[in-house]
C-alpha cells in the first residue's frame, strides 16, 4: 500500500486509515454523519492526493486527447475544464477524467488512482506523434475544499477572485505563499467548492493554512466515507462501481460527453450502440421499504424476476433514506417505475427517481 504525502497528518487528527485504490487513505475523521452534512452546510475539506495527473505537451497534445477520449476537447479555451472519459475498445471505458487546457500545446488530465498505470499505459500506446507525457501523481497533492462556504474560508489566501470563478474553471496564481498553484472551481461533492493542485514540497504549509484561514467557519477535515455519499446524493459515477471496463458508457449515462463530431476510440461502435437504442440504463432509486441498497444487490421487478443490479447504493444523510444507482431495462428506466432491491431474500420496494437524489 502506498501512503499519501500528509499520512501523517491525518493519523494524528484521529483519522480512520482504510486501503483505497492502493493507498492508505482517511475513512473518517469524526462520523461520516457529521462530515457528510459539514459539506452540504459549511466546508470541509479532503486530501485526495492519491489521484493521478499527467501533463501532456507538445503540437500533437490536443489531437492525441481527441483520438483518446470521447468529449469534444478542441472546444476549450485556456483556465477551462471538461469531465470526460477513455473509452476501450470493446465497448466499456477505461476511466473517466478531467481535462484540463492550460495553454495551446499543454494540457492537465487528472485520473483515478486505481487507474493511473492503466490509463498511462493506455494513453501512450496512441502517442504516435510524439507528444510530451509526464506522469506527475506522485509529486503532486490535491486538496479538495467543498461546502457552500468554501471561497469565504480560503479566500484569504489567494488574490484570485474565488467567488467569481465560474463552475469548471480554473486559474493559476499564488496561494497560502506558493506560486504557480492551479487552483480549479471542481468538485465531487455537488456543495460548490475549489480543489488546489500543490507540489509535495509545499502541500504541509498549504494544508495547515487553509484550516487556519478557515479556523473561523468551522472549516473541518473530511474522509472518503463522505465523499462516497455526498457524489452519490447528486448521482455522479464513481469507477469501478458505475463505470467499468465491460458497461457501456452510453448505458451509464455518459451519452451527453460522447461527442460523435469526431473521430475516438471505438466511436464507430458507440455510435451503432445509440442508433440501435440502449437496452439498458443507469437510474437512480429511492427506497420506499426500509433498508439500505449495496452494491451487487439484485434488482427484481415486481413479480420477483431479477432485472438488474445495485451499482451504488447507501443511506442517504440528506434524505435519510435508502438511495442507490442501477443497472435496468430501459423499459423500466421512468422515474416512478417501481422495482424491488433483494435483500437477503428479501425483496425491499424502491422506486426510479430522476437525478439529483438532492439538488
Amino acid at each position: 500500500m502506498k501512503t499519501i504525502p500528509l499520512h501523517q497528518i491525518h493519523v494524528d487528527l484521529g483519522a480512520k486509515i482504510v486501503p483505497f485504490a492502493g493507498f492508505e487513505m482517511p475513512v473518517r475523521y469524526s462520523s461520516d454523519m457529521d462530515e457528510h452534512h459539514a459539506v452540504r452546510n459549511n466546508v470541509g475539506v479532503f486530501d485526495v492526493s492519491h489521484m493521478g495527473e499527467f501533463t501532456l505537451k507538445g503540437p500533437g497534445a490536443l489531437a492525441l486527447i481527441q483520438k483518446v477520449s470521447a468529449n469534444d476537447a478542441s472546444v476549450l479555451v485556456d483556465g477551462k475544464v471538461q469531465y470526460s472519459y477513455l473509452p476501450n475498445e470493446q465497448g466499456g471505458v477505461v476511466d473517466d477524467l478531467l481535462v484540463y487546457r492550460i495553454k495551446a500545446d499543454e494540457y492537465l488530465l487528472v485520473v483515478n488512482a486505481s487507474n493511473i498505470e492503466k490509463d498511462w499505459n493506455w494513453i501512450q500506446q496512441y502517442n504516435t506523434e510524439g507528444v510530451t507525457m509526464e506522469n506527475i501523481s506522485d509529486n503532486t497533492c490535491l486538496f479538495a475544499i467543498q461546502g457552500p462556504k468554501a471561497a469565504e474560508a480560503i479566500q484569504p489566501l489567494t488574490a484570485v477572485a474565488l467567488a467569481n470563478m465560474p463552475y469548471y474553471t480554473f486559474q493559476i496564481g499564488d496561494f497560502a505563499g506558493v506560486p504557480d498553484v492551479l487552483i480549479s472551481a471542481t468538485g465531487y461533492t455537488g456543495s460548490g467548492g475549489f480543489e488546489i493542485y500543490v507540489p509535495n514540497d509545499h502541500a504541509e504549509k498549504v494544508w495547515k493554512a487553509i484550516f487556519e484561514a478557515g479556523a473561523s467557519l468551522g472549516i473541518q477535515p473530511i474522509g472518503l466515507g463522505a465523499r462516497d455519499t455526498l457524489r452519490l446524493e447528486k448521482g455522479y459515477c464513481l469507477y469501478g462501481n458505475d463505470l467499468n471496463d465491460e458497461r457501456s458508457p452510453l448505458q451509464a449515462g455518459l451519452g451527453w460527453v460522447t461527442k460523435f463530431s469526431k473521430d475516438f476510440v471505438n466511436s464507430e461502435s458507440l455510435k451503432k450502440e445509440k442508433e440501435a437504442g440502449i437496452k439498458q440504463k443507469l437510474v437512480g432509486f429511492e427506497m420506499i421499504d426500509r433498508g439500505i441498497p449495496r452494491g451487487h444487490y439484485e434488482l427484481c421487478d415486481a413479480e420477483g424476476l431479477p432485472i438488474g443490479e445495485v451499482t451504488s447504493g447507501t443511506q442517504s444523510p440528506t434524505l435519510q433514506k435508502g438511495i442507490g444507482l442501477g443497472m435496468v431495462p430501459t423499459t423500466l428506466s421512468k422515474p416512478g417505475t417501481p422495482i424491488f432491491v433483494k435483500v437477503r431474500d428479501r425483496l425491499l420496494k424502491a422506486q426510479v427517481v430522476k437525478l439529483p437524489f438532492v439538488s
